[in-house]
């Protein structure tokens, strides 16, 4: 006993087979919408620039006392000094004992490593300070 097995016809192959993309664009249309109503609720942090006229400059007397720079081979000044990280921030502790409520301004080389950059802040934040300027363009 044999059985014999019928084979489908064979399809023209001049039809493709179709893609329902229902789904899809019901999914983007979800995700836009879901964008659409969250976007107004979200906080963006912002960053205020001072100005760049030199009329609206604003003039602290402790701001420019501490001074620290970073030049474009990575090397840490202060004081006209060039000093390592502890030694920075140990000067730095000991200006935040005579001045308190000054304001530190660090000048970075554009051409020097954010990692430098991070140093300095890290040292300055070890040390007491809650603010720092950072100068990016020294007049």
């Amino acid at each position: 006993m044999q059985r014999k097995f019928k084979q489908p016809p064979e399809s023209d192959s001049s039809e493709e087979t179709l893609i329902n993309l229902t789904p899809l664009i019901d999914v983007v249309f979800v995700v836009l919408i879901t964008f659409m109503l969250i976007a107004p609720i979200l906080e963006i942090d912002s960053v205020d620039l001072a100005s760049g006229s030199a009329s609206t400059k604003k003039e602290t007397p402790e701001t420019s006392q501490i001074t620290i720079s970073v030049h474009a081979d990575n090397s840490i000044w202060h004081r006209g000094q060039k000093v390592t990280v502890v030694q920075l921030e140990a000067q730095l502790r000991e200006e935040k004992k005579r001045h308190p409520r000054a304001i530190p301004q660090l000048i970075h080389d554009k051409k020097a490593q954010f990692g430098t950059y991070q140093t300095v802040k890290n040292a300055l934040e070890n040390a007491g300070f809650d603010h720092m300027d950072v100068i990016l363009k020294p007049s």
